[in-house]
């Protein structure tokens, strides 16, 4: 072979492995799951909520103080504007023969079509704290939670929502739904301007893959709107859990409990139990990122749709 035609033959061979290269980036581009919001941060906001610098975040506590300000300083970040005066909402209650001082944050974002009608999207932030000098750092029950409601905020400070939400992280939801049911009975907005509450608690693991969606056999609407999102994909998106299919009921076992009970409509979005729940095992270290990362992604895209509906 001479060297004009080695050098052809080299140019050729660059030239149609060059092009299979693109085409194999191109191939990888197009199957790189897209998300709405940052998944990195997602992941950190767990990590460092659920370390043992917080002690567990147990109402009441130095480590819920350190949660709050960790929280707010987020929502600043995010352009979230404070419900009220504060993002803060202190509340007190009795429990067990003792007084415990509790706080939620609350966040807000104006709507651009219904900005007088709210959808409140909820997580709580308080975990079990520290017993018998082992700490419940709650990677799972419930940073995931709190980690999908910043996700919400970095979201909608890129995408202005139709109606109003409210993005409200509840304290002294282990403590009997305390949080939750104070904001409902102290009323900032009129309840029957909230159309909806999305609840988000233990999102982030699952060995089936599976994320169930309670709520919805409380309101045909919603039920024919979720029954579009449901897939067999990672992750699965199921419909259950509310006392008409023989699992465990979770109606009233979640701050959702408190809207239901005032006949607001809720979607909750949660995994069913595992074997770290509620123990000092529920780390960062056994949540599973990419199972988590997907969650988030497929409450983000009900909610979307839901924003865009007649409510």
């Amino acid at each position: 072979m001479t060297t004009r035609h080695l050098i052809s033959l080299l140019i050729f061979l660059n030239v149609v492995f060059s092009g299979f290269g693109q085409e194999v980036t191109e191939q990888k581009q197009q199957t790189k799951e897209h998300y709405s919001f940052d998944p990195d941060s997602l992941l950190l906001h767990v990590k460092i909520l659920s370390s043992d610098a917080f002690e567990g975040r147990r109402t009441g506590t130095k480590g819920a103080q350190k949660a709050r300000d960790y929280i707010i300083k987020r929502f600043k970040l995010y352009s979230v504007q404070p419900l009220s005066n504060s993002y803060e909402q202190p509340f007190s209650f009795k429990r067990g023969g003792r007084n415990f001082a509790g706080t939620n944050i609350l966040g807000y974002f104006e709507g651009s079509i219904h900005p007088k009608d709210y959808i409140v999207i909820s997580a709580h932030y308080d975990h079990e704290g520290i017993k018998n000098e082992n700490i419940y750092n709650g990677a799972d029950d419930n940073a995931s939670g709190i980690g999908a409601l910043l996700a919400f905020a970095d979201y909608l400070q890129k995408n202005t929502p139709q109606y109003s939400i409210i993005l409200a992280a509840f304290d002294a939801e282990e403590l009997g739904l305390e949080g939750a049911k104070y904001f409902i009975s102290n009323a900032i907005v009129p309840l029957e301007r909230i159309k909806l509450n999305i609840n988000m608690d233990m999102i982030s693991r699952n060995a089936k893959n599976q994320l169930y969606v309670a709520g919805t056999v409380y309101n045909d609407y919603l039920k024919s709107v979720i029954s579009n999102f449901l897939t067999p994909t990672k992750p699965q998106l199921l419909m259950g859990h509310d006392g008409k299919d023989g699992l465990q009921n979770w109606t009233h076992t979640g701050d959702h409990s408190p809207f239901h009970l005032k006949n607001i409509p809720f979607l909750y979005f949660g995994v069913e139990d595992h074997k770290d729940y509620h123990k000092p095992t529920d780390d960062f270290e056994n949540i599973n990122p990419e199972f988590y990362k997907s969650a988030v992604q497929t409450i983000l895209n009900v909610f979307s749709h839901m924003d865009k509906l007649n409510l």
